[in-house]
């Protein structure tokens, strides 16, 4: 198998700023652990991040704006350590690292056959990059321990899920290092 870590939207606003998610800070050490073993072992760490434009897009009828394109709120929390030099970035507009983006081109030329899933919302952005992943015949990893959503239910139904529709198999970051070996 050939793998890759796809990091959904783990970026300043969603963690600290305009849709704080306190449960996402606890997940902070582990996708940093993700992260760096994921490195260590020469498998590509992907950041699909939303990257919205000012006033226009759909989502902030929903969700108010966030993650504006140039600002702080919509990098990568620093303590992923993101190293432009290896990791990729492939910015999104809607709920789904595939849909419009360049995500499945850039596996495929990867040769990526596995992607490992960790970040915010289990329920909603990880979930439905996940469909797509499955849609686009990616075998699907959860890191259980390196996800979260809003709330304790959305975040066991969005592994439930994973699990139950897309095959996911649920593996803590600690075995999906042991994976690499």
């Amino acid at each position: 198998m050939k793998y890759a870590v796809l990091v959904v939207d783990m970026l300043n606003d969603f963690v600290t700023g305009a849709l704080k998610c306190d449960r996402g800070l606890a997940i902070v050490p582990h996708v940093k652990k993700l992260c760096d073993d994921a490195r260590k072992h020469n498998i590509p760490v992907i950041f699909c991040n939303d990257a919205h434009h000012p006033g226009i897009d759909r989502e902030f009828e929903i969700w108010g704006e966030h993650a504006l394109i140039g600002t702080k709120g919509a990098e990568v929390i620093p303590e992923l350590g993101l190293d432009e030099k290896i990791d990729f970035v492939v910015p999104k507009k809607r709920y789904s690292g595939f849909f419009q983006t360049s995500l499945d081109l850039l596996l495929k030329e990867l040769g990526v056959d596995t992607v490992i899933m960790a970040g915010l919302h289990a329920h909603m952005c990880v979930r439905h990059t996940s469909a797509d992943a499955f849609q686009y015949g990616y075998h699907v990893i959860a890191a259980t321990d390196c996800m979260d959503s809003f709330t304790k239910e959305d975040y066991e139904s969005g592994i439930k899920y994973l699990h139950d529709v897309y095959g996911a198999k649920l593996l803590t970051s600690i075995e999906v290092e042991k994976l690499y070996k």
